[in-house]
């Protein structure tokens, strides 16, 4: 009896007791693995731009992307070129895409003051998004208004807070500078500098004109080479106004045929996943648990890009961030996507090279102020978050959501419930999604080809 009782005891000692309880259960381990396949999806197929995968295109679209020479004047005083603006009100040819989605920032802004909302030709109302891994998407931008690359260029450069500039400029700006590398790939192009036909804008005199010469917030003035200026684009023939609409099209199949190659890639959390145990610290294993747990994220961020690509209203109250005023009158999907629908550039029409039922058909009322659900993947690198970008740190961000949203002042139904999580909770899950991010592009595709 002794002995037996000795080497139980012994046993003890020697480590065989029995192993501790894992910090993420089998269960919890098994939804994670809905998030992290062991190879992450390639960007989804485009059937509206045959062009979509094709090296010419991305190379041009690359190009693009970097050009800023397609921009009107900058109309806003608070360009005074300083580092955080892209040139002095007035100049012209200072804003490209790349000005706000910085390729070295996982290409969101970290360059205007504040690093929430964007200055471009003057201040935006909402933040940039992230363009990794944005090929995903069925529709983009915050709202829904777009269903294309093709389609969603033309809101920065027709915004004249964004590029500022107009259809009718950058068709001639496209003939200008890539008319064989554009005919190359899309095919010959109209002859946009025929002055008989189309007439020529500068870079000064397009997009909007701030009304007297001076600047403001809101550009209140003239429109120059866009519908509806009474003038130039207006004046055209039909076929003209069409060839000019097709010639910034293949602008955006250009320009979205390289975002299709920017992708996070693969994380900490998926090394994880498949085998490598040191890869998470406990603290985000335990943030891991709680993700598929008691948070529940993985409701809405779900699959292996965390996001159900589906728009939610979370709360969230108008509030003046950096110089923009609070946008109190924005609606989200219910008006975005309505915009979309009714869009004759959509991917229902003459400019899409083929329809796969992306685009609702309607929207519905449930659709009142809410906004995409975001991809998580490189999270971190994110200077702001929310579409307002009214947040600035991952706990603040978990703080939002474990208090249940804002819900004052805010346009719709919120869906959020406070989730009771403690403190430690909190810092927890705020500390998974640091481990979200991945190594981010090829190097060569983060500056000018």
């Amino acid at each position: 009896m002794r002995r037996a009782w000795m080497v139980a005891l012994l046993g003890v000692a020697c480590g065989s007791q029995p192993a501790a309880t894992p910090i993420v259960s089998s269960a919890q381990r098994a939804v994670l693995a809905t998030l992290s396949p062991a190879t992450l999806p390639a960007p989804r197929p485009d059937v509206s731009n045959k062009f979509a995968d094709q090296p010419a295109a991305a190379h041009l679209g690359q190009e693009l992307f970097f050009d800023p020479s397609f921009a009107g004047p900058l109309v806003d005083a608070d360009n005074d070129g300083s580092a955080s603006t892209l040139g002095k009100v007035g100049q012209t040819g200072r804003v490209a895409c790349a000005g706000c989605h910085l390729p070295a920032s996982g290409y969101v802004d970290t360059r205007s003051l504040g690093k929430a909302i964007s200055l471009g030709a003057g201040w935006g109302v909402r933040k940039a998004p992230s363009l990794l891994d944005v090929a995903q998407d069925p529709l983009l931008t915050w709202d829904g208004r777009r269903d294309a690359f093709y389609n969603q260029v033309f809101a920065p450069l027709e915004s004249p807070v964004e590029i500022n500039s107009s259809r009718l400029y950058v068709a001639e700006t496209l003939a200008r500078s890539y008319r064989a590398e554009y005919e190359a790939i899309f095919g010959p192009m109209p002859a946009f500098d025929d002055a008989t036909q189309f007439p020529p804008l500068s870079a000064q005199l397009t997009g909007c004109q701030p009304k007297n010469g001076v600047p403001s917030l809101t550009c209140t003035g003239t429109f120059h080479g866009m519908p509806g200026d009474g003038a130039e684009f207006d004046g055209l023939s039909t076929e003209n106004q069409q060839a000019v609409n097709r010639a910034v099209v293949n602008f955006g199949k250009a320009l979205g045929a390289y975002e299709r190659l920017l992708a996070c890639g693969p994380s900490r959390f998926d090394q994880w996943m498949h085998g490598d145990d040191g890869a998470l610290s406990d603290s985000e294993q335990r943030g891991a648990a709680l993700f598929v747990g008691k948070a529940d994220c993985v409701s809405c961020h779900s699959g292996p890009y965390m996001s159900d690509q589906k728009y939610h209203n979370v709360g969230v109250a108008p509030a003046k961030v950096g110089f923009s005023p609070p946008d109190v009158g924005d609606k989200g999907a219910i008006a975005g996507i309505a915009a979309a629908i009714a869009d004759p550039l959509n991917t229902r029409g003459i400019y899409s090279d083929g329809d796969d039922g992306r685009l609702p058909k309607a929207t519905s009322p449930d659709m009142a102020g809410s906004f995409e659900t975001p991809k998580l993947r490189c999270v971190s690198q994110r200077p702001s978050f929310l579409h307002t970008a009214q947040l600035h740190t991952l706990i603040q961000v978990v703080q939002f959501f474990n208090n249940g949203g804002e819900g004052a002042g805010m346009i719709g139904t919120n869906e959020l419930k406070p989730l009771g999580l403690s403190t430690d909770e909190a810092q927890d899950l705020a500390a998974f999604l640091a481990a979200l991010d991945g190594p981010g592009p090829d190097a060569a595709l983060l500056k000018a080809p």
